[in-house]
């Protein structure tokens, strides 16, 4: 039985030892982050008319969409770039807040088309945005940049992040006084494609009369690293 006890009690302090080994770790963040000049924008745009009769409303909605949709494809902008967001038909009250109490009533309607267009050759930008506008687009959800091939850049960014990470760690290892391990554990989280800090300006529109900056675009990908301590 003693022996027995004995055996028991050396499992238990080793099962000990083994948990606190696997205790002793150093975890560290980091972020990787490279800046690239933009070779793709993307677009929303839309149509709305108001009429008396919904038809007429989107009626001439559609009219000015189909004019815009032409003109992408007679200057180069493929199919697979351009992508409807939103096609509404709303009524307009009267009345609705009126004092008296009357009751409110429909006096019209609005019909809105939104469509999504992503531009590959920015120079054509300016001009794009221009033709839109002289075809009916009366409404502008948002211009944004980006890359069309962002996995090189995604690579680098992750090979800075484990770079950083890296050295966070060893330093950390050396104030503490103790020698960094092996890699244990690591994970990433992209972070997607953001306008840089500080802005390049670019003439995009030297053929039209919008005047567009590209600046540049920022990658970034975010890392935790788990170090095991060396004996």
């Amino acid at each position: 039985m003693k022996k027995i006890a004995f055996l028991a009690a050396m499992l238990a302090i080793t099962a000990a030892g083994m948990a606190y080994a696997e205790e002793r770790r150093i975890t560290v963040d980091a972020a990787g982050t490279v800046q690239a000049t933009p070779d793709m924008a993307t677009i929303t745009l839309g149509v709305t008319n108001e009429d008396p009769q919904a038809s007429n409303a989107m009626q001439a909605t559609s009219d000015a969409v189909a004019q815009i949709l032409k003109r992408l494809d007679e200057m180069g902008v493929k199919a697979r770039d351009v992508q409807t967001r939103d096609l509404s038909l709303s009524p307009v009250w009267s009345s609705r807040n009126n004092p008296n109490g009357d009751r409110p009533e429909i006096s019209g309607f609005v019909a809105s088309n939104n469509v999504q267009v992503r531009v590959r050759d920015l120079t054509q930008l300016g001009t794009i945005m221009d033709a839109v506008i002289q075809d009916g687009a009366n409404d502008f959800g948002g211009l944004s940049f980006g890359v069309q091939d962002p996995a090189p850049l995604q690579a680098q960014a992750r090979a800075n992040a484990v770079a950083e990470a890296t050295a966070k760690a060893q330093q950390l290892a050396q104030a503490a006084n103790v020698t960094l391990g092996p890699v244990q554990q690591i994970s990433e989280q992209l972070g997607g494609i953001r306008p840089a800090p500080q802005l390049r300006a670019m003439n995009l529109s030297e053929a039209g009369s919008v005047p567009v900056a590209g600046g540049e675009v920022s990658i970034s990908v975010n890392v935790s690293m788990e170090f095991g301590i060396a004996e």
